[in-house]
């Protein structure tokens, strides 16, 4: 719903509305602005090619709007966008936080914020991680469907990094079904002996699962109970790391 009497929130609620919604009717009822509003805007609209009508009686999305996001994601750096997000939670945490974003079968950091310690993480921006044995990477597959997962196992070949690496497909299935119900991830020493990891997954405009981010942290410095307790930090920010990069606000966990 829009304020009343902001011509310029209106124009853009009915803009937005277009998107799901193609009858002048559904567009008021969606935004709260009059039908005879709605369709002066939608007039307006379509002269400036951000909408059409669809030949029913109805509109829809019009070219201009793809133009000016073909526009807009030819310039979109990721890591740009969640920054105030990760530097957040840089700075609530003091722990060295990753920002990655998938890339087929694997995930690359695209951001890195070193933490607080007297010592550094192995990573680097650039660098690809595993999906079955990051927390990142298991964040990402928790999103994906079981045969998707299976899938990639079967492309991956994971083999046992150190004595946690879960690497059975079955194991790996059973393992991501708490991951799914937790809303995040645990690397408990999985990937590289040594170091723990807790990460939440990280969604796009369409609301497929684009990546993920993650603090970790030297074994010895933190104890897996009180990783955890750091959990809902790194959920609300890769929720508005996934808001920032134009998510649905309405996603939901599988």
């Amino acid at each position: 719903m829009v304020r009343e009497g902001s011509s310029i929130d209106k124009a853009l609620a009915v803009l937005e509305a277009i998107a799901e919604h193609h009858r002048i009717t559904d567009i008021a009822a969606a935004t709260g602005v009059s039908k005879s509003t709605v369709h002066r805007i939608l007039q307006s609209l379509v002269e400036w090619d951000f909408a059409r009508t669809d030949g029913n009686g109805g509109y829809e999305p019009g070219p201009r709007i793809l133009t000016l996001a073909g526009r807009v994601m030819s310039r979109f750096d990721p890591a740009r966008q969640a920054a105030t997000a990760l530097r957040a939670l840089h700075e609530r945490t003091g722990f060295t936080t990753h920002f990655a974003i998938r890339s087929g079968d694997e995930a690359v950091y695209v951001e890195k914020l070193e933490g607080r310690r007297p010592y550094q993480m192995p990573s680097r921006v650039g660098m690809s991680l595993r999906l079955y044995s990051t927390a990142i990477g298991k964040a990402v597959l928790a999103q994906l469907d079981d045969d998707e997962v299976r899938a990639i196992v079967a492309r991956t070949q994971p083999v046992k990094l150190t004595p946690n690496t879960v690497v059975g497909e079955e194991e790996l299935l059973a393992h991501l079904v708490g991951v799914r119900a937790a809303g995040y991830a645990v690397d408990d020493e999985e990937n590289v002996p040594g170091i723990r990891c807790v990460g939440a997954a990280v969604f796009d405009h369409t609301g497929q699962v684009f990546g993920g981010i993650s603090i970790s942290t030297l074994a010895m410095d933190l104890e897996p109970e009180a990783l955890r307790e750091l959990a809902p930090e790194i959920v609300s920010a890769a929720r508005e790391v996934s808001l920032a990069l134009g998510a649905p606000t309405t996603l939901t966990r599988r």
